[in-house]
């Protein structure tokens, strides 16, 4: 059977309802609940020192990503924000901005970076990726709409008038599906108030995965659940990449993300 590929083939999927969108409001329980898991998630791989770069969503900076970038710390990685103020979508000199950031740091360290991404920073971190793949480790999506229909999200408008940017074009769009050339994990949830989820979905091959947790997009940073998945995922040898292991108690906080959809 013809499987469609491309996302204009795949229709207009629709964006989150107005139930999931008024769930968003969850984002600051899930901060709170990071905060009362701290003994749980104390209990997390350590890393091993390797540099962390992560970037922001759209019309946020900095200071959204601070919590994880603090636990991250807190488990052994030298993490870095990506400094360039408010995301407002690739402005000229982002791009390059960005490039000069991840090359600098990987001479400094003389080692191959991890990139972390939520949701537009998501789309950073692939492409940066794919730009530089020899100085790349893996990269780690949350949220973030790489696939599917550009408009399948609640987002598409401020998009639109935040970047200066239409969006819908194919030859812009399309390669964006493509994952980049290292081991990628895309973190997605179902109840995602902003972005259809099947936006967050890799395809199968031997180096991406997805993992699905219980989150709104707005908290998903600072969410447990996915705190521990990443921290989960970093502490891996550089040249030992697995996917995410669902075995044990886990099964019962990460879903099997290839179970039928049900909504």
């Amino acid at each position: 059977m013809y499987e469609p590929h491309q996302w204009y083939e795949l229709g207009l999927l629709r964006s989150p309802g107005w139930l999931r969108l008024a769930l968003e409001m969850r984002a600051g329980w899930e901060y709170g609940a990071s905060i009362a898991a701290t003994p749980l998630l104390s209990m997390a791989p350590s890393g091993d020192g390797h540099p962390v770069l992560v970037f922001p969503g759209l019309i946020t900076g900095d200071l959204s990503t601070l919590p994880l970038r603090n636990y991250l710390r807190s488990r052994g990685y030298a993490v870095y924000p990506w400094g360039l103020g408010i995301n407002r979508g690739p402005r000229d000199g982002v791009i390059d901005a960005c490039l000069g950031l991840l090359d600098r740091l990987a001479r400094e360290h003389g080692r191959s970076l991890s990139l972390v991404g939520w949701s537009l920073g998501g789309i950073y971190a692939r492409e940066l990726a794919k730009a530089r793949p020899d100085v790349v480790r893996q990269v780690i999506t949350m949220g973030t709409p790489f696939t599917g229909h550009p408009k399948a999200t609640n987002a598409w408008r401020i998009y639109e008038w935040a970047t200066g940017h239409k969006i819908g074009a194919p030859d812009i769009h399309e390669p964006l599906r493509t994952p980049p050339p290292v081991p990628t994990t895309s973190i997605f949830s179902r109840s995602d108030g902003v972005v259809a989820w099947q936006c967050s979905l890799e395809r199968d091959s031997p180096h991406t995965d997805n993992i699905e947790v219980q989150a709104s997009h707005l908290g998903m940073g600072m969410n447990p659940l996915t705190l521990y998945a990443i921290a989960d995922r970093l502490a891996q040898a550089e040249d030992a990449w697995q996917p995410f292991d669902r075995s044990g108690f886990r099964s019962y906080l990460y879903p099997d993300p290839r179970r039928r959809a049900r909504y």
